[in-house]
């Protein structure tokens, strides 16, 4: 049975993991509809930013990875630029998302993995990204050092996330929205009970911009910056992977 509004897994664990699978397993379906209606089209200019800032045009030809790749959008963004040549890796754990983005670009290649657990050697990427999927991890920590042991070094990891505005008005317009509007279109358009409410919880329980950047410091990513978006309703981190080992995450 999935959770109610008020027992929503977000500690982390296995339950997590488990209630991540099932709703976006439930609503892959409707995923991409509900993302462009929701944030009424913005995401799509969220995500070109973030490869903006990836610096693929070093490698054009290179290997990148894209992690919590869902339904391929972010994927498909870097793999359809202009003079980019090479691949692009979308892995993800739900395999219903992958599905469900099938075919939006050549030169992306679905992989049913583990984000924490992903089956490549050390220094195999010439990049990653990770679209609106890093709150939904169930260990943050071990999940950053291993998008870092599977870049080379000089790589960039890129990470675009919603977080919470530090400013009034856009403050409490924010949470009027994402906590009384958002859940109710969600509930109705995608016939999930608790997956749009999950969505604000989940953003409110996540590191602010700053404690990300000095996780991912710590996890092997040099030179980390952030910008905040639209009044700090979404954020890019960028990080430069350092040369030697990552550690275990523990």
């Amino acid at each position: 049975m999935l959770a109610t509004d008020s027992e929503l897994p977000l500690a982390g664990g296995k339950e997590k993991r488990a209630y991540v699978r099932e709703i976006f397993t439930d609503i892959a379906p409707r995923y991409d509809l509900l993302n462009h209606l929701l944030s009424l089209n913005i995401d799509k200019r969220w995500r070109r930013l973030a490869i903006n800032e990836l610096g693929w045009e070093t490698a054009p030809g290179g290997r990148y990875l894209d992690l919590c790749a869902g339904t391929l959008d972010l994927a498909a963004e870097l793999a359809t630029r202009k003079g980019f040549t090479g691949a692009v890796v979308g892995a993800d754990f739900v395999l219903p998302m992958l599905v469900r983005g099938q075919g939006k670009a050549e030169r992306v290649a679905p992989l049913n993995a583990d984000a924490l657990e992903l089956p490549f050697a050390d220094a195999t990427f010439d990049g990653a990204t990770v679209g609106f999927g890093v709150r939904n991890l169930v260990d943050l920590d071990r999940g950053l050092h291993e998008a870092a042991r599977v870049l080379r070094p000089g790589a960039r990891f890129v990470v675009l996330e919603f977080t919470t505005p530090p400013r009034q008005p856009m403050r409490g317009l924010y949470f009027f929205y994402f906590r009384r509007i958002l859940p109710l279109i969600g509930r109705v358009v995608s016939k999930h009970r608790t997956a749009y409410t999950w969505l604000p919880e989940s953003v409110l329980n996540f590191p602010e911009p700053g404690e990300l950047a000095a996780r991912m410091g710590k996890a092997g990513f040099g030179g980390v910056t952030y910008k905040l978006l639209m009044g700090g309703i979404c954020a890019v981190h960028v990080g430069v992977r350092l040369g030697g080992p990552t550690g275990n995450g523990e």
